[in-house]
């Protein structure tokens, strides 16, 4: 497997113009079901196998579990921010250094599943109530360098966990745990 293949195993983000109602109900859908999702695949692993990787360098399964966790809480927190204030402004974050922080590399994964689980109850709920209006309201973001619309991050999440889906599967289909 090629590295490109091996780190976007799903592809990149393709934005579709427009994004349509049907986009954005598949998307919540997908977001809603991620934590389920990921505890089929992670929940009964022994320890030592959180720590089998996708990819040479590439993130662990813990590191993975871990980061979406981190990745999501940071996305609900700019939902929120995109929903009170005026196209703010957002905070980027080392998501690389955040995987390589203690807990992310050595702490059991229970607590982040359970993050996710709360995490997105909340999120879908408040995501399947905005209305047109709400789905274009923008944050800034300077590492990017680019504003981003909210129907438009909801399709960046649905991508980011069915990604992150495939790099526990691929870790998994690498050491035999599933057939390819």
């Amino acid at each position: 497997m090629n590295s490109e293949k091996q780190r976007y195993p799903i592809g990149q983000f393709v934005k579709p113009e427009p994004i349509d109602a049907s986009h954005i109900a598949a998307w919540i859908k997908t977001i809603a079901e991620f934590p389920a999702r990921l505890n089929d695949l992670v929940g009964n692993l022994k320890d030592a196998q959180l720590d089998w990787s996708y990819r040479p360098g590439g993130w662990t399964i813990r590191q993975l579990v871990h980061h979406c966790a981190d990745s999501h809480m940071n996305s609900f927190v700019r939902l929120k921010l995109c929903l009170t204030e005026d196209r703010p402004t957002v905070k980027p974050y080392f998501e690389d250094r955040w995987a390589e922080t203690p807990d992310a590399v050595h702490s059991k994964i229970a607590a982040s599943i359970k993050i996710l689980e709360g995490l997105h109850a909340r999120w879908t709920d408040l995501l399947g109530r905005l209305n047109s209006e709400e789905l274009k309201r923008e944050f800034f973001h300077p590492e990017q360098g680019r504003a981003f619309a909210i129907d438009e991050i909801i399709g960046i999440y649905a991508w980011h966990s069915r990604h992150h889906l495939a790099h526990i599967k691929q870790a998994l289909e690498i050491k035999g745990k599933f057939a390819s």
